[in-house]
């Protein structure tokens, strides 16, 4: 009896041990971070709820673009996010990205539900911007510290968050609507509160860990795409069958419930990692016959002496008589080879930089006008405000595929043909001229083609834009430089979106109500209807993706000699000592 009772109690120590070692490794880490970044994509469900927002508070399409682009500066400015991150644990940035989200958004629901007085303007801009920035602090503290645990699969890693953020946008969509129903004021709430909750019950176990890379590393992440595609095929089919067939709350629930056992379905992948690991820790590494301790101690790894590097580095500092007090400003004109760790003035004052900003301005900038218009343009075409919301899921879903590609098929590409991702770069903006083109002169069906384009298109630039940033700008300054090259997008967004598409909106409709014999003060918001309210605006959409698609020419040119060589060298071999572990 007292020997089954110890074996009993050895094997739940086991399991503790088990349970522990999983919370705490890599590939949880991973897992955590997909649901984080599942929950992060709220900014891609505004073209949902923002007709709500125009009819309760009587906004014109200028000012509703105004706040879209308030939308897009708060979730694309994440400089804050990645200086707070360099001074700080990981867990106090995801903190504070899930109390901004909460706040941002909970602010908006009291206003459109007639809780608080009517806020001005600026201040609805305001909560936007703040609700939208929770997603920089979210990648920062998420994305960014797997890419760290991960340097040497950063593509695949990249595609595959940022494809679950692609994702978001249908993942919560089905999920509001089995929880509150056909009710757009009740999704603005749900993205207040359940992208905050995610954050604070994954905070410690999002952490930096020592990268030494496993020799199934590539087959895991695989399995974890396969997953992802699954997820993202049902939510395409579910779409599919929801414009066919009227769904009720059960069914609604039930598609909610299978969408989640897809998100955890990661889980048991880590789990089989994990395990595989705590084996290969139990079992010992059988001696070699007849050999010496000579060569037996030549096998072994040698302790590192920390106090004898501490001396010689100390020594080393010594040769440098009397160094110069180093200033943020002494070192920008003498940057190092493409690949090792830029400051971030050196990085941000490079031609490199410049010419990513100006291609981003225009890719970024244009597909995020797109996205943001899809319910005006869907309005404007005569389609009912159902297939509207069809238009948002097919850019979420396709922005996921775009993601995925971009990440796993940039890498396979580059290992196998050295194929530089900023060509790829070329390539996938030359695709987002078709799709806005296809809106400005649209014929029967083609927004569904231009939805899918689109969110490919826009989904694929965003892991090639942080790919190409960490691999010519190095991982140091990982944290603020990624956040510092999406800058362009925001701006882009309100040139293009603010600047030209609300306006000439604007203009087309207020001729209409001129011919109708009407003054603007006899309607409370402004409604274009017909083909030519955006024929003018993406017409000079596709023209300006397509000079961005020029502009990264001349990237691929500068660094063509790069993409030749071995990028990753310097995570292999002996420099994987000098990673340790974070104990944030």
């Amino acid at each position: 009896m007292g020997t089954t009772t110890g074996a009993d109690g050895a094997h739940g120590c086991a399991a503790l041990r088990f349970t522990l070692q999983v919370i705490k490794g890599r590939w949880f880490t991973v897992f955590a971070t997909f649901l984080i970044m599942a929950g992060a994509g709220a900014t891609y469900l505004f073209g949902v709820y923002s007709k709500q927002i125009k009819a309760t508070l009587g906004y014109d399409q200028t000012t509703l673009n105004l706040m879209g682009f308030s939308k897009d500066l708060g979730a694309n400015v994440g400089v804050l996010s990645g200086l707070v991150a360099e001074v700080t644990p990981t867990w106090f940035v995801l903190l504070l990205g899930s109390a901004l989200n909460f706040a941002g958004y909970f602010m908006i629901w009291l206003a459109v539900t007639g809780r608080i007085a009517k806020p001005q303007v600026w201040q609805m801009c305001l909560y936007i911007c703040v609700g939208a920035n929770s997603q920089n602090f979210a990648n920062t503290g998420a994305l960014v510290t797997c890419i760290q645990n991960f340097p040497e699969s950063r593509g695949a890693m990249m595609g595959l968050l940022k494809g679950f953020t692609g994702l978001s946008g249908a993942v919560l969509t089905q999920i509001y609507l089995a929880v509150y129903g056909d009710d757009a004021t009740a999704l603005i709430l749900l993205i207040g509160w359940l992208p905050a909750a995610l954050s604070v019950v994954f905070v410690f176990t999002i952490r930096r860990l020592r990268a030494e890379r496993q020799p199934n590393e590539k087959r895991v992440f695989y399995h974890f795409l396969y997953v992802s595609i699954g997820l993202a095929l049902f939510i395409m089919i579910m779409n599919i069958v929801q414009k066919k067939v009227e769904f009720n709350h059960t069914a609604y629930a039930i598609s909610a419930t299978v969408i989640c056992v897809f998100l955890f379905l990661p889980l048991f992948i880590v789990i089989r990692e994990e395990l595989h690991l705590w084996n290969a820790k139990k079992t010992p590494t059988p001696p070699i016959p007849n050999e010496n301790p000579q060569s037996q101690s030549q096998s072994q790894p040698k302790p590192v002496d920390e106090s004898k590097i501490i001396t010689e580095e100390s020594n080393q500092i010594k040769e440098i008589p009397n160094p110069p007090p180093d200033s943020c400003f002494s070192n920008i004109c003498h940057k190092p080879a493409r690949g090792d760790d830029y400051t971030i003035l050196q990085a941000l004052l490079s031609v490199d930089m410049l010419v990513l900003f100006i291609a981003t301005f225009c890719g970024l900038g244009t597909s995020l006008t797109a996205v943001d218009n899809l319910g005006q343009i869907g309005e404007s075409l005569g389609y009912p405000l159902k297939t509207v919301s069809s238009f948002v899921s097919l850019v979420s879903i396709w922005n996921y595929f775009g993601r995925v590609f971009s990440g796993f098929v940039s890498e396979t590409l580059l290992a196998k043909f050295k194929f530089p991702r900023p060509l790829m770069m070329t390539l996938v903006l030359l695709l987002s001229c078709i799709g806005q083109l296809l809106i400005a002169f649209p014929v029967p069906g083609s927004v569904y083609l231009a939805s899918v384009i689109i969110g490919f298109s826009f989904g694929a630039q965003l892991p090639l834009l942080f790919a190409i940033i960490s691999e010519l700008f190095g991982l140091k300054y990982f944290s603020t430089l990624f956040n510092c090259g999406q800058i362009a997008s925001p701006l882009g967004s309100y040139i293009l979106n603010v600047k030209v598409a609300g306006m000439l909106y604007d203009m087309e409709a207020l001729k209409q109500l001129k011919e109708k014999g009407l003054d603007r003060s006899a309607v409370k918001e402004l409604t274009c209807i017909g083909k030519q309210c955006f024929r003018k605006s993406f017409t000079l959409m596709a023209i300006v993706t397509f000079v961005g698609a020029m502009v990264s020419l001349v990237l691929v040119m500068r660094t063509r000699e790069f993409y030749r060589g071995d990028i990753y060298k310097k995570f292999r071999g002996e420099d994987e000592v000098k990673v340790k572990e974070d104990t944030k």
